[in-house]
């Protein structure tokens, strides 16, 4: 309902991004059509993915469905919970969150509610996937921070019921996730745009020095700010807090981490927000969501131990306002740190400017592998094939189970037909002298699936490079006839001075009469050399003439050709 959406849409407080507006309307085009959405949207951390979700709830809600939220952590929870209450505050939509900061009394109550149809929103953790969680009437599921859940859990949502719609929102997804979106099995939503005066987080790498990490508490500190340590051992955190307040005696520590009782680290956390304490020594529970623009300093103890994606999104708590931000991943020195471990650092430094989140699950990818589609590995070996054959292996797959066959990934024919007029055909080192630009063209050309991509990739061509030549000029139209040949069946089509042949793969798609015709009308010029090889005896002395006649060969073999 657009009279209710867009006075709501308006009391957002920022101004929406263009990729923001592009994820929001996308997804409101998907919850208005009769296909059940299954969309991710990814966008670093503080790029505003929660407000796509926000009007994504207020449109399901609105219209009398139910919206589940589900999130990792009690703490993003608490967080989500309170935003959508103040953003609901004007409309008669009810949310409740399922949070181990409430009574097993007051759980109960509210799944009761949700039973009844008398809760439009609900938003919780792993406690959102138990059995006794019912619902009057699902119609959206949104997933944060999706990299922290497992395949079941996910598959378990989708369960719920059959025509649910499932928005999932990260900023490093999975390399399982990220496969199936860049293969077209899910659709994908990139906000690349960072907010107005947003600016990068300043990474380094460094072994445990006491000088400098009293550098970075007192710059922090000194400007009114408030910074995060982070170490993830729960036994050896108060030794920890003892160390760093003879560091810098001056910090107030508060610590959190999810061992605590419920009471206290609700306390904790709104001592931090509310400036009581300037240092938080946490574990990751600080991980997911939690938005503090005040802090800007972060300080990771032995780094080397998280994930790429964990490390991005613990980056991504600091940065979050207009001041300058910092982030110190502690590492031992060189000879204790694996090399994946190695490699994920050196991504993470390369990759510190703003919206490298999507950059970085790339990597991840590269990494890890691409995981399992249909199975629950969420990553695999992909190195030996590499990313670019494997998603062409994939996509192949794929398009022959639309058309109905069984995919046959060892055919002879996978590459494509086999042309060869024996004339020049390439992009000359006179015309284009960067080998790499020439390397990324002859790929796109080989890639096109259609003579309206070869044609558009031409003109781009003329465009940043000038008029082709005529070698550039047969690439394009081998190209072309490639796709033609490879339409009809033929694994080879050969072309010279004398003639050449044409090749079939076993059951092509040429017209049989078409071929009976043209040896019968010409039987000095084409003969059947053994069951699937036509023997052509003509004079093509140049270029021109054997393009023209392997052209109208094709036109004349092809059953869709009109007569």
């Amino acid at each position: 309902d657009r009279a209710m959406y867009e006075p709501f849409a308006a009391t957002f407080p920022f101004e929406e991004t263009p990729d923001q507006h592009a994820a929001i309307e996308a997804v409101l085009r998907d919850l208005a059509s009769s296909q059940p959405m299954d969309r991710v949207v990814c966008g670093d951390v503080g790029f505003g993915k929660t407000e796509v979700a926000v009007r994504a709830a207020f449109a399901a809600a609105s219209a009398g469905k139910q919206v589940a939220i589900l999130v990792p952590t009690t703490l993003l929870a608490e967080q989500h919970y309170q935003n959508l209450r103040d953003r609901f505050a004007d409309w008669p939509l009810r949310v409740e969150v399922l949070s181990r900061f409430k009574s097993k009394k007051e759980i109960e109550a509210e799944l009761q509610k949700l039973a009844e149809g008398k809760l439009d929103v609900i938003v919780g953790t792993h406690r959102l996937l138990q059995p006794d969680v019912k619902f009057s009437d699902l119609g959206l599921v949104i997933v944060d921070e999706e990299q922290r859940f497992g395949v079941r859990q996910k598959e378990a949502l989708k369960k719920l019921r059959a025509n649910v719609h499932l928005l999932t929102l990260t900023a490093t997804p999975i390399p399982r996730t990220l496969n199936m979106a860049m293969s077209g099995l899910r659709d994908l939503s990139i906000i690349a745009t960072p907010p107005a005066h947003r600016l990068a987080v300043q990474t380094f790498v460094h072994v445990w020095d006491d000088a400098l990490l009293k550098e970075a508490f007192l710059r922090e500190l000194s400007r009114g700010g408030q910074v995060y340590f982070l170490h993830n051992d729960v036994e050896s955190i108060g030794r920890m807090h003892d160390a760093l307040q003879i560091l810098v005696p001056d910090a107030r520590i508060g610590i959190a981490h999810g061992q605590m009782h419920e009471r206290e680290l609700e306390r904790v956390m709104l001592d931090f927000h509310k400036q009581r304490t300037n240092v938080l020594l946490c574990s990751t529970i600080i991980e997911s969501g939690i938005d503090i623009p005040n802090a800007n300093t972060i300080l990771i103890n032995r780094a080397d131990k998280f994930g790429l994606a964990q490390l991005h999104q613990l980056r991504g708590r600091v940065g979050r306002s207009h001041h300058r931000a910092y982030a110190y991943l502690l590492v031992p020195d060189g000879r204790n740190i694996t090399p994946d471990a190695k490699k994920r650092l050196e991504a993470i430094t390369s990759m510190d400017e703003l919206g490298a989140g999507f950059t970085l699950a790339t990597h991840d990818l590269e990494i890890r592998g691409a995981g399992e589609l249909l199975g629950e590995g969420q990553s695999g070996q992909m190195a030996e094939v590499g990313f670019s054959l494997y998603t062409e292996l994939l996509e192949r797959a794929v398009r022959s189970i639309k058309q109905g066959k069984l995919p046959d990934t060892d055919a002879d024919d996978r590459f494509g037909a086999e042309v060869d007029l024996h004339v020049p055909a390439l992009i000359p080192d006179d015309y284009l002298p960067d080998p790499h630009a020439r390397l990324t063209l002859y790929k796109r050309i080989s890639a096109a699936r259609s003579v309206d991509a070869l044609r558009e990739l031409q003109v781009e061509m003329i465009d940043r490079f000038g008029l082709l030549p005529d070698a550039g000029k047969h690439l394009f139209a081998t190209a072309e006839l490639k796709l033609h040949a490879t339409a009809l069946g033929i694994r080879k089509l050969v072309l010279g001075e004398k003639g050449g042949r044409v090749q079939f793969v076993e059951k092509p798609n040429v017209d049989p009469m078409a071929v009976i015709r043209l040896i019968q009308g010409q039987p000095t010029h084409y003969k059947m050399d053994g069951p699937d090889k036509l023997r052509i005896l003509l004079e093509l002395p140049d270029a021109s003439t054997r393009f023209n006649a392997a052209r109208g060969l094709l036109i004349a073999m092809d059953k869709g050709a009109p007569r």
